[in-house]
């Protein structure tokens, strides 16, 4: 039995006073109780102890009950506060250490070493191979709201623990998985599209060690944004599906010339290069299919082909002409990658 000492003392005076608990003897209870927290000792277990000591040491020869009971109760109410406090302070502790380790896991700061036991903690395996799911919405999302816990109580109730790690990111959900379970990544890509209200979900290529999830991440973001300047309208993407991009970027400063080169006499049209982007665009994302392209532009075959014509007497490249379309296809992606002409490099 681990009880307060000096609980029978607080019994006994307030049977022959009648006085109350003060605030410093509350506080000296409620300290007790955490520190019976700390030390394994369960609230069942704290109550009872103390219920039992009452009955034990109640005072003789007590005129009124009331003042005896009233000081148990207080004493109780405080021991539980305590008890409670320890608990709280315990699970924002681990709260900190799990949003800690996220971060070091996801921008690849932390010594190699530490971050695999750190990571073991969480379910994590750092050893395999993972994959990264990235999840955004409308708004930003925070650890704890509702939207990423009706996700994850999803993800869970389906594959349990299964050495999977659910958080939020910058606003964004995340979901870390081992690479060879792609129906979990699959699974939260469709909750979290629901749950975000027709968001938009980027899953990164599987990659071995605590980099490879670094890796993963950087994929899904990257796949995010690419989405968002090509206006790509899937509500699932995934990284391997759009590698050429990242390839056709890489050396930014020869794709910022290839599309001033290309696509610069657009400029000097009255109303801007905007207008031919886009039948350029819609010409190419349809196959070259003149009849589809014009249904999606809502204009007639005959505006569409004039513009098309136009667009070889501007630039000295011809759209239906296999010999110069790879070259107009290839900067019209550049210039949507770089937000051309508004940011001109």
């Amino acid at each position: 039995m681990q009880t307060f000492t000096g609980f029978n003392a607080l019994l006994a005076a307030a049977a022959s006073t009648g006085r109350t608990l003060d605030e410093s003897e509350l506080e000296r209870l409620r300290s007790f109780g955490e520190r019976s927290a700390a030390d394994g000792v369960t609230l069942r277990a704290l109550v009872v102890d103390h219920l039992a000591l009452t009955r034990t040491a109640w005072p003789a020869k007590t005129p009124s009950a009331e003042q005896v009971l009233r000081t148990v109760q207080r004493a109780v109410e405080a021991l539980c506060e305590g008890h409670e406090r320890a608990q709280q302070l315990a699970v924002r502790h681990q709260e900190a250490a799990r949003r800690e380790f996220i971060d070091d896991l996801l921008y690849g700061r932390s010594e190699l070493g530490p971050l695999v036991e750190r990571a073991e903690q969480f379910g994590l395996r750092l050893s395999l191979a993972h994959a990264v799911a990235v999840a955004e919405g409308p708004a930003p999302y925070a650890e704890g709201d509702a939207v990423p816990r009706a996700v994850e109580k999803a993800v869970t109730l389906r594959f349990g623990e299964r050495s999977i790690l659910l958080t939020t990111k910058d606003g964004r959900l995340v979901c870390i998985a081992p690479g060879d379970q792609r129906d979990v990544l699959a699974y939260f890509a469709k909750h979290a599209h629901d749950r975000t209200d027709g968001g938009r979900v980027a899953i990164g290529r599987p990659h071995p060690g605590a980099g490879g999830v670094v890796h993963s991440y950087n994929e899904a973001l990257q796949a995010l944004h690419l989405a968002d300047r090509l206006g790509l309208e899937d509500p699932v993407l995934y990284a391997g599906d759009l590698l050429v991009y990242p390839v056709l970027t890489r050396d930014r400063q020869a794709m910022a010339d290839l599309v001033r080169t290309t696509l610069g006499p657009l400029l000097k049209t009255r109303n801007g290069p905007q207008p031919h982007l886009e039948t350029l665009t819609a010409y190419f994302d349809s196959g070259c299919v003149t009849t589809q392209a014009a249904r999606h532009l809502a204009i007639s075959v005959r505006a569409l082909t004039y513009r098309l014509k136009r667009i070889h007497e501007l630039t000295g490249s011809d759209p239906t002409d296999p010999r110069h379309r790879y070259a107009l296809q290839t900067a019209v992606i550049g210039a949507r990658i770089l937000n051309w002409p508004e940011q001109k490099r």
